[in-house]
């Protein structure tokens, strides 16, 4: 009995957490994108009222209108901040990639003495405020910033370049700030694979390079699959970022999110934009772990 009552806890733990902080603050941000606008603390008018009982809620949910996520479709500011958004989470995710794989690589072929103290230098970061990190980028990018100063003292240039406040800066600073949680993941797997594979392909006629796209990247998928997904998905989001180092012309649904709660003051809309960020994130993930489940079950 208590082996299954602890089976049970063990089991049931994840999915208390996963209600408690996943799926009762989306069902009221859900339930606010259903509300409308008024001049009132909090500024919108509830959709429900739990005080009068099911008869109550049944009769409001009859009523409801998507008012607000029609509104989203009409407007261009909210798509165009989705597809700018998409854009520069999935450009900068490449970049991030491109990067990290070759550190991640000479991590895990460093001498083992040696891992302990890159994988720290990868983690040292995180010891410094994110927003500390993100001004310091400012200082550097800035016209007169350490960068330019470098690149014309060195007579690779003869003017100061415009990097702060474009998409450019953005880029650099998502990757920048990001990086470990690609590095981390890309580490794990390769840090795993067999050395007597590669062997027995250079063995077998492959050159270094052959060797590494038929054996290495294969093997290390898993590793850039989950690096891309934990860059993708809060860069997508992000607001920090675009709104220090970006202009004014780069959109980015975090910087509408924020407007719209903040400067708006439109709860309504707001909640109706973060439920779709939501679910334009979940949804391809889900549809990805289907596909995998269904291609280990080909396998066996």
């Amino acid at each position: 009995m208590d082996r299954k009552f602890g089976r049970l806890l063990l089991i049931g733990l994840p999915y208390v957490w996963l209600f408690v902080l996943f799926l009762v603050p989306f069902g009221i941000v859900f339930k606010i994108s259903l509300s409308d606008v008024a001049v009132a603390i909090p500024p919108y008018t509830p959709s429900f009222d739990l005080s009068a009982g099911w008869e109550g809620v049944l009769n409001l949910i009859a009523e409801l209108d998507f008012e607000n996520y029609i509104w989203l479709t009409e407007d261009d500011i909210y798509w165009t901040s989705y597809l700018s958004s998409l854009r520069i989470a999935g450009i900068s995710t490449i970049f991030t990639l491109l990067v990290g794989y070759p550190l991640a690589y000479s991590m895990a072929k460093a001498p083992s003495e040696w891992r302990a103290t890159l994988l720290m230098l990868i983690i040292l970061p995180f010891w410094t405020s994110f927003l500390i990190r993100v001004y310091a980028w400012i200082g550097i990018l800035k016209t007169e910033g350490l960068l330019n100063q470098l690149l014309m003292f060195v007579g690779v240039i003869d003017e100061p370049l415009q990097i702060l406040n474009t998409d450019t800066a953005v880029y650099i600073g998502i990757v920048y700030s990001y990086l470990p949680f690609m590095v981390l993941p890309l580490y794990s797997a390769l840090e795993k694979l067999d050395g007597s594979l590669l062997e027995a392909a250079q063995d077998l006629g492959c050159t270094s390079i052959e060797a590494f796209w038929k054996i290495t990247f294969p093997l290390s998928l898993p590793g850039v699959i989950a690096g891309s997904f934990l860059v993708f998905i809060p860069a997508i989001g992000e607001f920090v970022i675009p709104d220090l180092l970006g202009g004014s012309d780069t959109k980015m649904i975090g910087k509408t999110l924020w407007a719209e709660f903040f400067s708006n003051r439109d709860w309504p809309v707001a909640s109706a934009v973060a439920v779709l960020l939501l679910l334009l994130l979940i949804i391809p993930i889900v549809l990805f772990q289907k596909q995998q489940e269904r291609a280990q079950e080909a396998e066996k």
